[in-house]
């Protein structure tokens, strides 16, 4: 695949994802070598660690990484978006219906576990980084080599690494969601700062009028985005 196959690939993917995201989750927020991803100096978490605070930015930064395309997920704000979530009603499970008996079921029977999601975050980072450190020489995940955090992470998604006390899956599954969720969501909720990814995918945001491009079948939409506070990229 060249080049220009794979920015058109990369941002194909990215507008898909704006219909794949959750809605109840976003409106539940509070309003190669050793990666060495940056954290940011203006926020200070609420619910993780400092040491979960890096793993979370090492994970968001293989799950959408910077390229030639745009920002990824660490440079517009993703953790932090997470870390509010947790104190929300997604991180809490708050509507959620979380009594037993837990088993295993069909996907339509909806989640099964008595842990919420702040504390599938907790214990999946804590085993995942035991694992790193038990396999690795003592390295956790976020000073590991880029190749191996994503060899690490297709396990997790697979099903072929999993933990003793918190599904793997289930935490992969939290991680990817939240991390596709705040680099597409209003920047409102933490992430998808100066709107980022939606300048990059050409996503208008929260204009309120559109009538004068109703009929211009095929031409690109020029004006830049807007948030939901009325800020425009």
């Amino acid at each position: 695949m060249n080049s220009s196959e794979k920015s058109s690939s990369r941002r194909d993917f990215l507008r898909t994802m704006i219909a794949l995201v959750p809605s109840l989750s976003i409106a539940a927020c509070a309003p190669l070598s050793v990666v060495k991803t940056p954290l940011s100096q203006a926020y200070s978490p609420r619910y993780f660690t400092r040491e979960e605070w890096t793993f979370l930015h090492a994970a968001c930064g293989r799950l959408i990484p910077a390229d030639e395309n745009g920002p990824g997920a660490v440079e517009l704000g993703v953790p932090e978006f997470i870390d509010r979530e947790m104190d929300g009603a997604f991180g809490h499970a708050a509507n959620w219906y979380m009594q037993g008996p837990f088993a295993s079921a069909l996907p339509e029977f909806g989640y099964q576990s008595p842990l919420t999601p702040r504390a599938v975050y907790r214990a999946g980072i804590a085993a995942l980084d035991a694992h790193c450190r038990r396999t690795f020489g003592n390295n956790s995940f976020s000073e590991l080599p880029a190749a191996t955090q994503d060899s690490l992470l297709t396990e997790l998604e697979k099903g072929a690494l999993d933990f003793e006390n918190v599904s793997g899956t289930a935490f992969f599954g939290f991680l990817l969601q939240n991390t596709k969720e705040g680099y597409l969501a209003d920047p409102i909720h933490g992430g998808n700062k100066n709107m980022g990814s939606w300048k990059m995918i050409g996503f208008p945001g929260a204009r309120s009028d559109f009538l004068d491009w109703v009929d211009k079948h095929g031409v690109r939409y020029p004006l830049s985005p807007v948030s939901v506070a009325g800020k425009k990229g």
